[in-house]
């Protein structure tokens, strides 16, 4: 079990103000746990740039379905990562668009690389990926 240590911080005034109204807004209740997850993000963050980190990612396509080959090019990607990838959602958005939400796990710069084979495929409109830490390195 970790110890808890006290620490004091001087801010100015209407700083803690508006820090306080943000962290209203997101439901925290108090400032000691809001400055917790802001000092463990800055830490995850730091960490996301070394390519060797363990972390985890969600990756959104936006795609025509009716593109040429497109949804088994995706497939074939994920089974050649069989070690990164975890698990896929396909939902339809309409008649031609659809969303595939792949997660992934493995080092930084491999999930990079498979998320980055993903996007530029002929026929994804748009992509994103949300690349966290594991959290292993914070606790």
């Amino acid at each position: 079990m970790s110890q808890t240590e006290r620490v004091g911080v001087s801010l100015d005034k209407k700083l803690l103000s508006m820090f306080d109204e943000l962290i209203a807004g997101q439901g925290y209740s108090n400032r000691s746990e809001a400055i917790r997850d802001l000092i463990r993000d800055r830490l995850s963050e730091q960490r996301l740039a070394k390519p060797a980190t363990r972390a985890v990612a969600g990756v959104f396509l936006v795609y025509d379905h009716h593109s040429t080959e497109l949804s088994a090019k995706l497939i074939d990607l994920q089974h050649s990562h069989l070690l990164q990838v975890i698990a896929s959602t396909h939902v339809h958005l309409d008649h031609h668009n659809c969303l595939e939400v792949i997660i992934l796990k493995g080092k930084v710069g491999e999930i990079e690389k498979v998320a980055n084979n993903m996007a530029c495929l002929k026929g994804v409109k748009l992509s994103r990926v949300n690349i966290m830490t594991t959290g292993e390195h914070l606790t």
